[in-house]
């Protein structure tokens, strides 16, 4: 009996990893025998079992996908499938998947029709069946130069120079929350009153998550939270979700606030990304903002704080005790961007009291 074709699935998403198990366990010639959150893990997993085949994800925590497929293949060639939302023909991550030595880039698979699942399901087995054949090459030393450097939020918007704003009466609170960061958002929101002031937050979600994130958020707590679009208003009483795969800005027009939801490349490996609104709100809010950073792996929205309390901001971070992961908040503190560590149950307090 021929050996199955041994697959290793790398994606953050534990939704779709779910999903690419299921798809790919359906096919008799096909066996997954490992899945990792992020390519430290998957590392880990190769370390115990080498694959035959690696599908893997573009965007992920710690380390993004290209970035984990350079290491590969320069050091460890193993054919790989690059399954990801930003695998759209011709566009510049495609080119530097295959430059970087995929075998095969695919669209990440959605839900659907049964026949849109169905076509997902044979493009991705048969992907993997041509890639378990593929003879894949050791990535040279002139290529591995070619991966570009981790963007700041210089990339999206440059850094105000100058005084920040004058001080108003009416403050704008933006918050930054990754891996832990959804049920962390829950607890604060639940907290606030009616009357809160307003709120903008990216939380780290794939696109289209962050719609049905909102109105769950939205039917749970007593202010309302909605999906943020292009114009939206920040006012009293609401929260706005930056939707995922689209960097969201905070700006001002006279006494009004409003967000800019807007494209551009990834910024500290994300999109949206916290550094993104938290520069944005120093510019445009400066000692206006109250700053909340919380839960989440990696370092996204720690220069922005910074940014912030330079520019007058009051900044708080969520502590290590009810993080779900110290990542952000300990880089936030250690660049010197946070004036005040509080547990999770006591920053909706903080957060009235600081817009009084």
């Amino acid at each position: 009996m021929t050996r199955k074709i041994r697959v290793l699935v790398v994606d953050d998403s534990a939704v779709v990893r779910q999903t690419l198990t299921d798809i790919l366990s359906s096919d008799p010639e096909i066996e997954v025998i490992a899945t990792a959150p992020d390519p430290f893990v998957a590392a880990e997993r190769i370390r115990v079992e080498v694959p035959d085949v690696i599908t893997l994800d573009i965007e992920m925590p710690r380390m993004d996908g290209l970035t984990f497929l350079q290491k590969l293949m320069s050091q460890h060639p193993i054919p790989v499938v690059m399954c990801s939302s930003l695998a759209e023909a011709g566009c510049e991550t495609t080119l530097k998947a295959l430059e970087y030595g995929a075998v095969e880039i695919l669209q990440k698979p959605r839900m659907g029709t049964k026949q849109f699942l169905e076509e997902s399901r044979v493009r991705i087995c048969d992907a993997v069946k041509a890639a378990a054949r593929a003879r894949v090459k050791r990535l040279s030393a002139t290529a591995s130069r070619l991966v570009e450097p981790k963007l700041t939020a210089d990339a999206v918007l440059p850094r105000a120079t100058g005084k920040a704003m004058i001080q108003t009466t009416e403050k704008v609170v933006v918050v930054g929350a990754s891996t832990g960061g959804t049920e962390a958002l829950r607890v604060l929101l639940q907290a606030l009153p009616a009357d809160a002031p307003g709120l903008v937050i990216v939380q780290h979600m794939p696109e289209k998550f962050t719609a049905a994130f909102a109105r769950r958020l939205d039917s749970l707590c007593a202010i309302s939270v909605k999906e943020a679009q292009s114009d939206d208003t920040v006012v009293r009483g609401r929260a706005l979700i930056a939707p995922g795969n689209w960097h969201t800005l905070l700006k001002r027009s006279g006494a009004r606030y409003y967000v800019e939801v807007k494209e551009g490349p990834l910024v500290s490996r994300h999109r949206p990304s916290v550094d993104v609104l938290f520069r944005s709100a120093a510019r445009y809010a400066g000692r206006n903002a109250v700053a909340v950073i919380m839960t989440g792996m990696g370092d996204d929205g720690a220069r922005g704080m910074a940014e912030l309390r330079e520019a007058g901001a009051q900044t708080v971070a969520q502590d290590e005790a009810t993080s779900v992961v110290f990542g952000m908040p300990h880089e936030a503190v250690r660049r010197g961007g946070v004036s005040l560590v509080l547990p999770l149950e006591r920053i909706a307090g903080e957060i009235l009291r600081l817009c009084e």
